[in-house]
């Protein structure tokens, strides 16, 4: 069945270049009314014109299709429930929303300053909560909604000199877990992508082989699967030069430890034990560690919980 967005939506962020272009020209080719949503700043976040956005709203017209353009500041919340706003006046729903802004402020972390730090957070994370807050209640009424994350290798894995945006990337899960959850009743469901493409934040770090591979349109396949009408929730898919990979946290069976033994020396002699991945577990929800670990406890002293296993 092919995937279509007749008649939906969409709104991507950061998409007058690279990947959010890829992302929103996807989009467009398959039905999608979308809104071209670029500052038009620097990599480093400096400064701002319109013209890239215009551009690819051209592009879509031009292939028959309908967008707008708008340049709003995705951690200005001011700016953004203008940008909801004006779509709302032209197409009067709001179906998909990808969070694609970004900046680098690359530096080791004992020469960066927190104002680099705060910055690089601002964007990713607190942009992508701000862009998710302003349509969710819309979403909500609809009873319908497909939204999708940006995370990074940088987030889930690490990369020197990245710290403040891995942290800003590692949050992306925090975010997805629960938003999936609470939205979940209103049939809106949230996902993460981690891509690694070729695009201005990323042609000075890599060779031009490389680069050659990672075209951004080798990824957008995998964005447009995240935000269908059929699409999962909860899932980080990882990206790349036509790779994709689901990325999953699991816990470990784990070791309880009682009376004497809950010592640090105790943790030390059975810390194999601990991180053997035997019997290993993805936990969907924060409540399932809780009962966990509380009816290893119980199960220990011949008690009974008020919930099964």
């Amino acid at each position: 069945m092919d995937i279509r967005f007749d008649g939906r939506v969409a709104i991507v962020t950061g998409s007058g270049v690279g990947l959010g272009r890829s992302h929103a020209l996807g989009l467009a080719a398959r039905g999608a009314k979308v809104v071209i949503n670029d500052l038009g700043a620097s990599t480093d976040g400096q400064g701002s014109d319109a013209s890239a956005a215009a551009k690819v709203v051209d592009e879509i017209r031009a292939a028959g299709g309908e967008a707008i353009a708008h340049g709003a500041d995705v951690s200005n919340e001011a700016q953004v429930a203008d940008m909801v706003e004006q779509t709302m006046k032209k197409w009067g729903r709001v179906d998909v929303l990808v969070n694609n802004a970004g900046i680098l402020r690359d530096k080791t972390f004992a020469k960066m300053t927190m104002d680099d730090f705060r910055k690089v957070v601002d964007v990713h994370l607190m942009g992508s909560a701000v862009c998710c807050h302003a349509v969710w209640q819309i979403m909500r009424d609809q009873k319908y909604g497909r939204i999708v994350l940006t995370s990074s290798a940088s987030g889930l894995y690490g990369n020197f000199g990245q710290s403040n945006y891995g942290a800003a990337k590692a949050a992306m899960m925090g975010l997805m877990n629960v938003l999936h959850l609470e939205g979940g009743r209103d049939n809106i469901r949230v996902n993460t992508l981690a891509p690694t493409a070729a695009t201005r934040m990323t042609e000075s770090l890599m060779p031009p082989e490389a680069l050659e591979l990672l075209q951004p349109e080798t990824i957008t396949p995998g964005l447009l699967y995240l935000v269908s009408e059929n699409a999962p929730s909860r899932v980080i898919l990882g990206a790349g030069a036509g790779c994709f990979a689901a990325t999953r946290v699991y816990e470990t069976e784990g070791v309880m430890l009682e009376g004497d033994a809950n010592t640090p020396e105790g943790v030390a002699a059975v810390f194999d034990e601990i991180q053997n991945p035997e019997g290993q577990k993805e936990l969907t929800d924060a409540f399932q560690q809780t009962r966990k670990y509380a009816k290893k406890a119980a199960d220990a002293k011949g008690l009974k919980l008020p919930w099964g296993d």
